[in-house]
């Protein structure tokens, strides 16, 4: 099993921890009000510890779970202490109207943190085009991206833990496509499926 750090204390940490636990994986909670992150881990139970922010994430796999504009500065802040880590952006950067992007250009999250992470440190994007309660209660594919064929085996092998299915949709580069992905969702929350217990997913039709 995998050895999982979560940056960040809110919805998604909470949920991503617990099946990370209930999957048989350690999960360390880190975060700014380190007080909340010690409440976290005692909720995740057994398997679960509390790390000091800022130091050295005891994970292999540090998932970052911030709202996007705080997942640049923080890996920022983290800097070396993430050297030789697989650090994952599940952040989704969207505008204020909830009907396009905050960034402009074909960009994303992940890639402008790959331009601040460590040397010795590999970006993946993945889980963003899920929403929490069908990650909570069903079994969605998670789509994942990066540049490193290793870190994106290694985030293949936690999600397979968490009983999901994996679905490696390219380079990094496409998470930017991935962050539209995720707009799409919402885009067909409020409109065409009319609620948000969905997700994206792939279907093969075998002749």
């Amino acid at each position: 099993m995998s050895s999982i750090s979560i940056i960040g204390t809110g919805n998604m940490a909470r949920t991503i921890g617990t099946l990370a636990i209930a999957g048989g994986n350690s999960v360390e909670v880190m975060g700014r009000d380190e007080s909340k992150a010690a409440d976290l881990a005692r909720t995740l139970g057994s398997g679960a510890t509390a790390g000091q922010w800022g130091a050295v994430p005891a994970g292999d796999i540090v998932i970052v779970a911030l709202l996007f504009d705080g997942v640049v500065p923080t890996v920022t802040r983290y800097a070396d202490a993430l050297a030789g880590k697989v650090i994952v952006d599940i952040s989704n950067p969207f505008n204020a109207e909830f009907d396009g992007l905050a960034h402009h250009g074909q960009t994303s999250i992940a890639q402008e943190v790959a331009k601040v992470a460590p040397a010795g440190s590999s970006v993946v994007k993945a889980f963003n085009t899920v929403f929490r309660n069908v990650l909570e209660n069903g079994r969605p594919d998670v789509f994942i991206a990066g540049d490193s064929a290793q870190a994106k085996a290694d985030v293949a092998t936690f999600v397979k833990s968490l009983g999901l299915r994996p679905l490696d949709v390219g380079e990094l580069r496409m998470a930017h496509w991935l962050e539209g992905a995720g707009l799409l969702t919402v885009g067909l929350a409020r409109n065409g499926v009319g609620h948000w217990d969905f997700a994206l997913g792939a279907t093969e039709f075998l002749g």
